[in-house]
């Protein structure tokens, strides 16, 4: 049984956990789901799925944490909604008729199970009208969702105003439409293959996000090439056109999503791949300082541990020998809630009772710096394509460093090192 059904001491083949939107993803095609406070989940792909298995030590606290693998399905609620719902692995779903959703939206009851699996429209008491009806429907419904993808892809900066009085992290899950977008994706494409399959095996994997409590991510693709060896020669064509009319040619690295809560303006802001892709390498530069600025000011605090962890890994890729990440991704994530600001020159008795908001209206007047080290996450992430000669059925062997993503590395290092640079660190 995978490590995480352990961890809540779930009875083995009796729950399932409902799986929710994971509201931090801001890049990616594939669909990633929230199993628990600490835990995600995403479709297991074999190649990922062995990359994280025989994953290097050196590598692995630059990547998230494997937890296993469990058993996906998606059922009905009693208002017919569809929900995902994750199981152990080892056993009969058929026998379970119990799912754990206490925590989770929707708040209804799930529809049970019984012993023989079946999908929900081949039932005895669905009639062929309302068979005809539901996926008329359905049709309507993915019609929408075509329409709402296309005004993501136009609308490729979004700003949200939020309560900043209120919880800022819960108002997330309102906002983020690139989670949405692929939540509702991947609902469909199972909905598309219900009559031919109903399980899927999702891997579980450590919940980056779960430590802060407002999140900024900032999604950066990585490498000259995104194509991996076993690319059609339509897709290989598409990915070095996508690298060539991008920074990826010129860097080895691009926007893929960003997400950052500036305090200043109370805002949310969202980029999305599609932005990222037309980015100049100035574009590029002015990204990242938004990314590490808050609305009031820069959080050069930030700039030194990121560097530190960029050459660290870039150090741990060097003595990697074969690897290619094609199309991997770099996380860089920090807490866009800030711990209480001081003037420099406060005294003890003044430390104890300056409140951010008083911070915020001071601000200008004094120099402030953070009360204790901000911490801030690079993880890399995405490995579908990876390849490696420990892969035994690859027909291509490199040989060497992944000179593309550390490329793209170097110049990350160079150009955060100039930002810092100029803003006087």
């Amino acid at each position: 049984m995978s490590p995480a059904f352990r961890a809540m001491d779930m009875e083995p083949r009796a729950k399932g956990v409902l799986l929710e939107p994971f509201v931090h993803q801001v890049g990616g095609h594939s669909c990633v789901l929230r199993f628990n406070e600490t835990t995600l989940c995403k479709p297991l792909v074999p190649r990922e799925h062995q990359f994280y298995e025989t994953l290097p030590a050196e590598m692995r606290k630059f990547t998230p944490q494997y937890k296993g693998v469990v058993s996906v399905c998606f059922e009905e609620d009693e208002d017919r909604n569809l929900c995902l719902i994750a199981y152990p692995l080892k056993g009969d779903h058929g026998t379970v008729d119990i799912v754990d959703n206490s925590d989770c939206e929707p708040k209804s009851k799930l529809l049970r199970w019984a012993n023989k699996k079946h999908h929900i429209l081949e039932t005895e008491k669905t009639s062929k009208d309302w068979v005809r009806q539901h996926w008329k429907e359905e049709k309507m419904k993915s019609h929408k969702l075509e329409e709402e993808f296309e005004w993501l892809k136009k609308s490729e900066v979004l700003y949200y105003s939020v309560e900043k009085k209120g919880n800022i992290s819960s108002q997330l899950k309102h906002y983020n439409p690139w989670s949405m977008k692929c939540h509702q994706q991947q609902l469909q494409r199972m909905k598309e293959n219900a009559k031919h399959r109903n399980q899927y095996k999702f891997i579980l994997l450590e919940n980056l996000t779960s430590c802060y409590e407002v999140p900024c991510v900032l999604d950066l693709k990585m490498g000259t090439r995104q194509h991996g060896d076993d690319a059609s020669e339509e897709k290989a064509a598409n990915q070095i056109r996508k690298c060539q009319q991008s920074t990826s040619a010129v860097i080895g690295v691009r926007v893929c999503g960003m997400q950052v809560y500036q305090a200043g303006s109370g805002q949310l802001m969202f980029m999305n791949k599609y932005h990222g892709r037309k980015l100049s390498v100035q574009g590029f530069k002015e990204a990242l300082f938004q990314f590490f600025h808050n609305g009031r000011y820069l959080r050069r605090e930030l700039l030194s541990p990121v560097l530190k962890k960029l050459a660290e890994l870039k150090a741990v890729l060097e003595r990697q020998e074969s690897y290619r990440f094609y199309s991997s991704s770099l996380l860089v994530i920090y807490d866009g809630k800030e711990r209480p600001e001081v003037a420099l020159d406060s005294d003890a008795e003044d430390l104890e009772d300056l409140s951010e908001e008083s911070a915020d209206e001071s601000a200008g007047a004094y120099a402030y710096k953070p009360v204790g080290a901000s911490s801030v996450d690079v993880r890399m992430i995405d490995f579908a394509h990876t390849t490696c000669r420990l892969y035994g059925e690859d027909t291509v062997v490199h040989e060497g460093q992944d000179a593309g993503y550390i490329f793209g590395l170097q110049s990350l290092i160079d150009i955060v090192t100039e930002i810092s640079e100029e803003s006087g660190e």
